[in-house]
């Protein structure tokens, strides 16, 4: 324990300084920064999507009354009846976890649900969504003063309970907790320096915001196709991408888009090769993934409207990356995809950080990518004639 100095340097500091926040760059009323709070600190792990799918549905209402759902909970929302069909689809779910056994002394094992960075799991806060409503809960760690010392770079691994103040199997039962409740991780947003947001679940939260925003700006805009806003369930930790499969299978696309998080590479350490984004350059466009190669005509062409918007466009390749568009492209003979994104550090952990520039370029450039889609472009992209 060797903190006594700091802590009465700490209480002899004038109580405004100890209180003060560094200044936010968005107002409170920013109604993409509110849209953003909201459905990034939802609740909404693999197959306990409903607090999402509530806020996408209310907000989708506005905006078109033609709204339906697949069979595992994907909401589709139409707007225009003719011409061709463009799928945009952004997941709903997040990375979480559901409770798997409630040990005698009140601390319960965890089922992770998605790709976890193992790292970012220990001494984090959770919530619990029980019979009787949520609860919060912290996956425990060793303290610094028991835990065993090795190599500082390779700690001893530990298995991860989560804490909810119990002292026995009853008390968890008593707070409504039984195996298989979903558990969501806690953050809530904060506005950063220079119009960067740091919340949980960018992955993929910020996809649905801009579907959302994308689907507001075309209400008023003309353009001369069918455009599906898509919801989707079960994409993380899901070889099939269930809910892109369902919905895509419903919807029978021309097109599809999948509007994700792209991965930056803009902090010290990994490799440059690891990927290729910055935060705060713009748009991103995924050339390799795991779970697809897009259509070289639909990627020159999204290139193409990026240019003359004046869009910057970045450009990646993740082999530890899949997403919804490549369940998307597999349907009835194949859909030309790609995928959109806006970058993200820190994704598959408690606090991520976005660029609100990053944000509206993007909306900025599906909206003018759906208006110069029409009968003849999406056939020439369509087509594979030698």
């Amino acid at each position: 324990m060797r903190r006594a100095l700091f802590c009465v340097l700490f209480l002899c500091l004038p109580a405004q300084l100890v209180a003060q926040k560094p200044p936010a760059s968005a107002p409170p009323s920013d109604r993409v920064v509110a849209l953003l709070k909201e459905l990034t600190e939802a609740p909404g792990p693999p197959g306990y999507e409903e607090p999402v799918r509530k806020i996408m549905t209310e907000r989708m209402r506005a905006f078109t009354d033609k709204i339906s759902y697949d069979g595992l909970g994907s909401v589709i929302a139409q707007q225009g009846d003719a011409g061709p069909r463009i799928m945009l689809d952004a997941h709903m779910d997040e990375l979480g976890g559901m409770v798997r056994r409630i040990r005698p002394d009140g601390f319960i094992s965890m089922q992770m649900l998605g790709y976890w960075l193992e790292a970012a799991l220990p001494d984090q806060r959770w919530v619990i969504v029980g019979s009787k409503g949520p609860v919060p809960a912290v996956t425990d760690i060793w303290d610094a003063h028991i835990a065993p010392h090795g190599d500082p770079g390779h700690p001893a691994h530990q298995d991860l309970f989560l804490d909810t103040g119990a002292r026995s199997a009853a008390d968890v039962a008593a707070l409504g907790i039984s195996p298989g409740d979903p558990v969501a991780p806690v953050s809530e947003l904060e506005v950063l320096a220079n119009n960067r947001y740091l919340a949980k679940a960018w992955d993929d939260r910020v996809g649905c915001a801009v579907l959302l925003e994308v689907m507001r700006r075309l209400a008023k805009s003309p353009h001369p196709n069918q455009v599906f806003f898509v919801g989707t369930v079960q994409e993380e930790g899901s070889i099939e991408m269930r809910g892109a499969a369902t919905s895509a299978r419903l919807i029978n696309p021309d097109i599809g888009f999948s509007l994700e998080v792209g991965i930056p590479n803009d902090v010290p350490g990994p490799s440059p090769e690891a990927a290729q984004e910055v935060l705060g350059g713009g748009p991103g466009m995924m050339l390799y993934t795991f779970s697809e190669l897009p259509n070289r005509k639909l990627v020159q062409h999204v290139k193409r409207v990026a240019a003359e918007e004046h869009i910057p466009l970045q450009f990646d390749f993740v082999p530890g990356f899949g997403d919804d568009a490549g369940a998307i492209k597999l349907n009835d003979g194949g859909v030309p995809v790609s995928t959109l994104l806006v970058p993200a550090r820190s994704t598959h952990a408690h606090n991520g950080i976005i660029d609100r520039a990053d944000f509206d370029r993007t909306v900025d450039l599906m909206v003018a990518v759906i208006q110069s889609l029409d009968a003849a472009s999406v056939a020439k992209i369509k087509s594979f004639n030698p």
